[in-house]
């Protein structure tokens, strides 16, 4: 049992340590402002090399579900610009989301699925028979937390491979949106204004992103039509 649960303990061990030391504050707009003089000159005379560190930074991040996926986003467009910066984020998030994915389902996915009971099990057969869909539609709206969609697959049996597709696609035009922000960043601070991010989610892009939701979701419908089409 403790070598199941290994994975998911160094997980939760690595977090408690990165707050037990105050990383945390390194991970803010405001340590990003002061330090970023020294950061732009380190991505200018390292580009490669700064660019791995940032998405190996990020996989920690997503990987320990620690509070600053956001500001981790908005830093890659500010320091690499909104299309480099997006992808390197993208990649980041998506192996610090396997990361979490794997170890969950590795120390307690299996064990739980078998405790669970019938609403559950209800909710795993949805998934199995429309994962597709539920996963980009849960990656593409932003409205449960990150680190939960990154957990509740593991414990619903989604497939690694889903898991992983549907993570890297579905995250796309959130982070971009993100990301495009951050790379305006340099002016915020030139400007010595306050950073907010509630202007950047406006109800236009939240409405097309709760679009592409929908239309991940047509195969769903159009299944549920076929199947009362053929019941009558």
């Amino acid at each position: 049992m403790i070598k199941r649960l290994l994975p998911l303990l160094i997980i939760i061990i690595g977090a408690a340590l990165f707050f037990s030391f105050g990383l945390q504050q390194y991970l803010s707009f405001e340590a990003l402002a002061q330090h970023r003089e020294m950061l732009l000159a380190q991505v200018q005379a390292h580009a490669v090399w700064a660019s791995l560190v940032y998405v190996l930074i990020y996989i920690v991040v997503v990987a320990l579900s620690l509070p600053g996926g956001l500001v981790m986003t908005l830093s890659g467009g500010f320091l690499f610009g909104a299309i480099w910066g997006a992808i390197l984020a993208v990649v980041g998030a998506t192996l610090g989301a396997i990361t979490l994915f794997l170890a969950a389902k590795t120390s307690l996915g299996d064990f739980l699925l078998a405790k669970a009971g019938g609403s559950i099990k209800k909710l795993q057969a949805g998934f199995e028979e429309n994962v597709w869909s539920y996963m980009f539609v849960l990656r593409i709206v932003p409205i449960f937390p990150f680190f939960l969609i990154n957990l509740a697959p593991a414990f619903l049996g989604v497939p690694l491979r889903v898991y992983a597709i549907a993570t890297f696609f579905g995250i796309m035009p959130a982070t971009f949106v993100y990301a495009l922000a951050g790379s305006g960043l340099g002016r915020v601070f030139d400007q010595g204004e306050t950073f907010s991010t509630a202007g950047i989610l406006t109800p236009e892009m939240l409405g097309a992103l709760v679009g592409l939701g929908c239309l991940s979701l047509i195969p769903v419908i159009y299944k549920k039509f076929k199947g009362k089409e053929n019941a009558a």
